[in-house]
């Protein structure tokens, strides 16, 4: 017998993203339901072959799921995860709601898959900002291997990170400059076309923005408190996938060929680093695609023990909806989880 599986949140981007790849990696269900606001309700969406109806997440009874992917945003996720948790259907949540709670494990498979045993405590397991998702798949075997003491990133965001509408408000403003038409800025507060803009979420009091703090919060929880990080987001006018620039500086002595050979052989990592124009990945390459892409590596002679590296992975995928199913598999390959419908049968 398989599982039970909610996608909330089945409409938006990241929502059918999960529907897709729960097909595409034939994950172990006998049932998916769709479900999205009052308003979304009727609406069809694919999964596999199949055509699902949205419902009203207002209305669901849990107490027969045994796993929900929430992808819905904070607020919804902040008064309906604890709700589906007490009916005993794990919730995996997308959103930043319970991301800094002691009682809930922040999971990226390939890095830290040992802490999913803590769910138990309130039946939620958090996914991570999407860009701290590719990045600690990086850090984790180069950690491993000689010890991170300090890391400065760069992120280069695609809009879909900000949904469908900052998706629309690139393709509308690139078509305003060809044909000359007013360039409108709605979502962004700048023109995001054919610019960049060195701004993701609200700015704190320290100047840092929350995505930046993100990044901070959640790598030094995933990978090791120790760690020293800082990062600069900013979003660039690509529709799909993250890229970012990172410095490392390790304890110990490793050179740019043993951190390539180390990356080579780690879970989640594919190297493309040919050193010669085109011999790298770019955004446009990653979407679509599973894995976290990792070009550039080098030496940097300004520190002792120190390398820079250029990442690349699919933001919907990896940075959300892969790395939630990922969790799934995990609670079912581990044995974490039990069908509903096989302890009553």
């Amino acid at each position: 017998m398989g599982y039970k599986v909610a996608v909330v949140g089945a409409t938006g981007n990241v929502g059918r993203e999960m529907l897709d790849i729960l097909s595409e990696r034939g994950f172990p269900a006998d049932e998916v339901v769709a479900l999205a606001s009052r308003r979304s309700v009727g609406t069809e969406v694919s999964f596999g072959d199949k055509t699902l109806k949205v419902k009203a997440l207002e209305n669901y009874d849990f107490s027969d799921t045994d796993i929900c992917l929430m992808s819905a945003g904070g607020e919804v996720s902040k008064e309906w995860s604890p709700k589906i948790g007490r009916q005993g259907c794990v919730v995996i949540d997308n959103s930043s709601a319970f991301r800094y709670d002691s009682d809930v494990p922040l999971i990226v498979p390939e890095v830290n898959a040992d802490a999913v045993k803590g769910f138990t405590k309130k039946n939620i397991i958090a996914n991570p900002n999407c860009s701290t998702a590719q990045l600690v798949v990086a850090l984790k075997p180069l950690h491993d291997k000689a010890t991170i003491k300090r890391v400065v990133v760069a992120t280069y965001q695609s809009v879909s990170g900000a949904g469908k509408d900052a998706m629309d408000e690139l393709f509308a403003q690139t078509r305003a400059v060809f044909v000359s038409d007013p360039v409108e800025a709605k979502k962004f507060p700048k023109r995001i076309a054919f610019n960049v803009i060195p701004h993701i979420d609200v700015f704190m009091e320290d100047g840092y923005t929350k995505e930046e703090w993100k990044v901070m919060a959640e790598t030094k929880k995933i990978l090791d408190p120790k760690i020293k990080l800082t990062c600069t987001a900013v979003r660039v006018p690509v529709f799909i996938s993250h890229s970012e620039a990172v410095n490392v500086e390790f304890e110990n002595p490793i050179t740019a060929e043993e951190a390539t050979e180390v990356l080579r052989n780690a879970p989640g990592v594919l190297v493309v680093d040919k050193r010669e124009p085109g011999g790298y990945i770019t955004p446009y390459e990653a979407a679509g695609e599973d894995a976290t892409y990792i070009s550039r590596i080098r030496e940097d002679a300004t520190v002792e023990n120190g390398l820079s590296f250029w990442c690349v992975s699919d933001n919907l995928r990896k940075g959300a909806a892969l790395n939630a199913v990922q969790i799934a598999e995990v609670l079912v390959n581990r044995k974490l989880l039990q069908p509903k419908s096989q302890k009553a049968a």
